[in-house]
């Protein structure tokens, strides 16, 4: 059995591993943001109802023990540390929810219902998939936009649940935090903003005079922004990692994505005086399907007609169960007030550097990477990419 700090280390690097493909093969061309947490917890679902070496494959690719029984104890651990709501302290307000809907034709499985219900906190519910599959998509989709404070419409797309599916497995998380130093409106700037096709747009940037916590390295900058926590024990943060060069954000994802230790070994503790400081506003919502990505990185079995996912349904069909599709959304908004964020994933089940001391400015004027996290566990929520703040 792995202890938490390991697991969530394990966990930490699947996210920025999963960041880095997503960013270059979905969304080389795009903004981006998507929850590595959300995803995790989906095929943590996947794998609660899975034996053999499809549960080994998943075990295995999600990085956090040796059985699904320590999937289940770090996402119960998550759930319970990272992710309870704590706006009621002035804290930032966190939603999770996990949802597991089954062809009425079918029961599930005692054990499997049990871990997703107990363990998961996942609401089941069976639906007529044969007869009703449209119906049945509309309500998982008003189940995830309701979960989401309403920011992530249509998780699944039109089409993509039809008579042969049988189970759908999904989760959602929403969080907006507020800056623990707001930034003043009347210094909203327009400025120039460097695209990596050598033009530029004009953009918002949120500016301050304050100390910020800053580190600089080799190629790239840090910057860290803390949320309010209130009352609250928890510390989430938005992190700011920014390429030298106007065009380097390709190498700092990969460079990101290839260690395991990367996120704490950059994370800048001390407040310094920057001559100038310059971060743009932005507003970005992603949605892709994840099957393709997640079979590039190794994940085969659960997409595959030999795979094993028995332990889902108690009944014969059971064996011909495969995971069709996998279903993200999110969506993040920064501003001078802090950050709404929100994502939801849904896996469709179907019938076969070098430190360099204290920098003087920060302006993220090109492309950069973010992510936001919970520092003390280290826990890692959201990651996207900014190519250009005016898009969403």
């Amino acid at each position: 059995m792995m202890d938490l700090k390991e697991s969530i280390r394990n966990q930490t690097a699947f996210s920025l591993r999963l960041a880095q493909h997503i960013s270059s093969s979905v969304a080389s061309g795009s903004n981006l943001v998507f929850s590595p947490l959300s995803l995790h917890v989906a095929l943590s679902l996947v794998a609660a109802g899975a034996k053999g070496p499809t549960l080994d494959q998943l075990v295995s690719f999600l990085g956090s023990g040796s059985s699904s029984s320590d999937l289940v104890k770090l996402s119960s651990q998550i759930v319970e540390l990272v992710l309870k709501d704590g706006s009621g302290s002035g804290g930032p307000r966190l939603a999770f929810a996990n949802g597991v809907w089954f062809d009425q034709s079918l029961t599930l499985k005692e054990e499997f219902k049990k871990t997703v219900t107990v363990a998961y906190k996942a609401e089941t519910k069976s639906l007529d998939f044969q007869n009703k599959a449209s119906e049945a998509a509309s309500e998982v989709n008003t189940w995830a936009e309701s979960a989401t404070a309403g920011l992530i419409k249509n998780l699944l797309e039109p089409g993509s649940v039809d008579q042969d599916t049988r189970l759908i497995l999904s989760n959602a998380l929403y969080f907006k935090g507020a800056w623990s130093e707001k930034f003043d409106p009347a210094e909203t700037k327009e400025a120039e903003f460097h695209l990596l096709n050598g033009t530029t747009v004009q953009a918002p940037f949120l500016s301050s005079t304050k100390k910020q916590f800053v580190s600089s390295y080799d190629d790239f900058s840090v910057l860290k922004l803390p949320y309010h926590q209130g009352d609250d024990k928890r510390q989430f943060s938005m992190y700011v990692f920014l390429p030298k060069s106007k065009d380097g954000i390709w190498s700092l994802t990969e460079q990101i994505g290839s260690g395991t230790h990367f996120l704490d070994r950059h994370i800048p503790n001390n407040k310094v005086k920057l001559d100038k400081f310059k971060l743009p506003k932005f507003k970005i919502s992603f949605g892709f399907e994840s099957s393709k990505v997640l079979k590039g990185l190794g994940l085969e079995l659960p997409f595959s007609g030999s795979g094993d996912l028995t332990e889902m349904v108690d009944s014969s069909v059971g064996k011909d169960l495969y995971i069709d599709s996998v279903f993200h959304k999110a969506f993040v908004e920064v501003n001078e007030e802090g950050t709404e964020a929100a994502a939801a994933s849904a896996a469709v089940v179907q019938l076969r550097g070098l430190f360099f001391g204290g920098p003087t400015e920060f302006v993220a004027d090109h492309p950069f990477v973010f992510v936001i996290r919970e520092d003390m566990t280290g826990v890692v929520l959201f990651v996207g990419h900014v190519l250009n703040p005016l898009l969403e």
